[in-house]
């Protein structure tokens, strides 16, 4: 397969706003490809090289890019540059001025064109830009025109073809059954490994039997599981027996993946839910799990909050916050020391623990941990009275932690999904409401008065609809920030426009912003109250009008009156963000 083919595909997908039309758009392609070529047309549809989850990156902004057409075809890199900021888009750029070289190669192999942008990505260290250039020069010489518009939209990540991971897994079973029946199979097998290439080439050589032998592989993060909610102890024994009760820390989750590579020396890894690997970040944490864990392979998770060596309490999220950084860490690591809370085991030596019940994942965890100064086992206990449930919660929150978490005693790990084994303990909710709500910015408005200087006025929020895979509204932020918030949310957005509305967002017309933006920035948002609002698509229900020419509302949306940010959660995937059915769970409370 040639990079062109992929490339018809790409451009189909760039002008298709229908989720639908996507997934039988994606599974034509996935027919045609061979398999020896799978992942890596998995990962240039992704806009990389690599999966999601590995560090790898082009490092490359337009104007490399432009450098680098400007050798390729021999013009003066001040037109070229004076041309894009006619075209605004580099793509389209790169296309136009490739479509006056006649000669040219127009059969480049996907695996060669993957080769080369691969190569790319690696170039590091004195005279990198130069190599970058001169590799992607040669590269834009040897393509035909619309491949030049996707190779030069991929290194500096503005593919953004709108489409998810779900999508994809649709894809991927349709191309087997022509629906979607496959769905849950495929997903199970992705929660474990979650990395399209692998999954990908995996049914594409040995069918979706062949998913049945996907398990835990240290280096690969594992979609983490998720908890429901209740609002009382008396509810968590109803719903789920006898369980076990631990804190609900306010720090950052992380996934530890621990490899002996020699004798004396371990490789450590660590990941948050999102799939970002954060190691250099924490070095703290990764000396401690040196220290602490003597296992030839381990998969652990964990959650990294900051204390007070001093008193030993825990400190606010607002401090711990502080250890995400890219800049002055071993400072930071010794102003601002982590504790690194483990709370479940998922693989060891070689066993896979995700089937294991909650009993004996945290028995063995228990043993495996030595003593040290940073590395500890959750405090656990085990109830089965509602009461007791409430007074640990009550002890918890004295302590400065979050609340609580209650598993169910032979619940398994759902990997990559929210259940009942696990569940949050909300209080019940009165007038106004309590918890926060984590949602997807979807676009944004100019600033005006102070605000002009920002460039953003006001954004647009969405909560997940996992049965559609879509993103709803549910409130338009303009008030709750500062200063500093305004400009960095501006910069944030600005690197993240799209010209179109995604294909995954449902928004009625009334609120459509000035700027749309792809799904990327999850912020937790605090609102007074969660209402109900006919312009809100989270959970609206429409019905045709008597006339059948329009649609009315039947049941209006939900919505967040007086939203304000709480915080950014750049350790959260769009698909992390609160659901439309905890959001009617939580409006249910609410009510109560």
């Amino acid at each position: 397969m040639t990079f062109k083919d992929l490339s018809i595909y790409l451009q189909k997908l760039e002008v298709t706003a229908s989720r639908n039309d996507m997934i039988l758009i994606l599974a034509e392609l996935f027919k045609k490809v061979p398999a020896g070529d799978f992942d890596k047309v998995m990962y240039l549809l992704q806009g990389r090289v690599a999966p999601l989850f590995v560090n790898l990156e082009f490092g490359m902004a337009d104007k490399m890019i432009i450098k680098a057409l400007a050798v390729a075809y021999g013009i003066d890199e001040k037109i070229v540059s004076v041309e894009f900021k006619k075209i605004g888009d580099i793509g389209e750029l790169a296309e136009k001025l490739s479509a006056g070289i006649r000669e040219r190669n127009s059969g480049n192999s996907i695996d060669k064109v993957f080769g080369e942008l691969e190569k790319v990505a690696n170039i590091s260290g004195i005279g990198s830009v130069d190599k970058k250039v001169d590799t992607l020069s040669n590269l834009f010489k040897s393509s035909d025109p619309l491949s030049c518009r996707y190779i030069a939209r991929i290194p500096v990540a503005k593919l953004r073809l709108g489409f998810s991971d779900m999508t994809v897994l649709d894809s991927l079973s349709w191309m087997i059954t022509n629906d979607k029946s496959l769905r849950p199979i495929i997903e199970r097998a992705y929660n474990i490994r979650p990395d399209l290439g692998y999954i990908g080439k995996l049914i594409k050589e040995k069918g979706v039997e062949g998913l049945n032998s996907t398990k835990p592989s240290v280096g690969t993060p594992i979609l983490m599981a998720r908890a429901e909610r209740l609002s009382s102890g008396q509810e968590i024994i109803d719903k789920i027996g006898e369980c076990a009760v631990e804190p609900k820390y306010d720090g950052f989750r992380l996934q530890a993946h621990i490899k002996k590579v020699k004798s004396e020396e371990t490789e450590v890894k660590l990941f948050t839910r999102n799939l970002e690997e954060v190691t250099f970040m924490y070095p703290d944490i990764v000396a401690g799990l040196n220290a602490q864990i003597d296992a030839d392979e381990v998969i652990m998770e964990g959650e990294a909050i900051a204390y007070n060596p001093n008193t030993n309490e825990y400190l606010p999220f607002q401090l711990t916050s502080q250890r995400k950084r890219k800049y002055d860490i071993e400072e930071m690591a010794r102003k601002i020391p982590l504790k690194y809370m483990a709370f479940d085991l998922l693989y060891l030596d070689g066993e896979n623990y995700i089937q294991e019940p909650y009993i004996k994942r945290h028995e063995t965890l228990s043993k495996l941990i030595r003593e040290g100064k940073t590395l500890y086992i959750s405090q656990e206990e085990v109830f089965d009275d509602g009461k007791k449930i409430e007074n640990f919660f009550d002890d918890c929150i004295s302590r400065g932690l979050e609340g609580i978490l209650a598993k169910k005693l032979d619940g398994t790990y759902q990997a990559g999904a929210r259940g009942w084994n696990w569940i949050k303990l909300k209080r019940s909710y009165q007038s106004k409401l309590n918890d926060t709500v984590d949602c997807v910015v979807m676009g944004f408005n100019r600033g005006q008065g102070k605000r002009t200087s920002f460039g953003i006025g006001a954004f647009l929020i969405g909560i997940y609809d996992e049965k559609r895979d879509m993103f709803a509204t549910i409130a338009k932020v303009g008030t709750g920030l500062t200063d500093e918030e305004w400009r960095d949310l501006a910069v944030r957005a600005d690197v993240l426009k799209s010209k179109e509305k995604p294909a995954l967002y449902d928004v009625d017309k009334w609120l459509e912003p000035d700027f749309w933006i792809t799904s990327e920035i999850v912020v937790e948002i605090r609102a007074d109250e969660l209402t109900r609002s006919p312009v809100h698509t989270a959970g609206r229900v429409m019905k045709a009008s008597k006339s059948g020419s329009s649609f009315d509302v039947d049941v209006p949306g939900y919505a967040l009156r007086f939203p304000r940010l709480e915080r950014f959660r750049d350790d959260k995937k769009p698909t992390d963000a609160t659901t439309l059915k905890e959001v009617e769970e939580i409006f249910k409370l609410q009510k109560k």
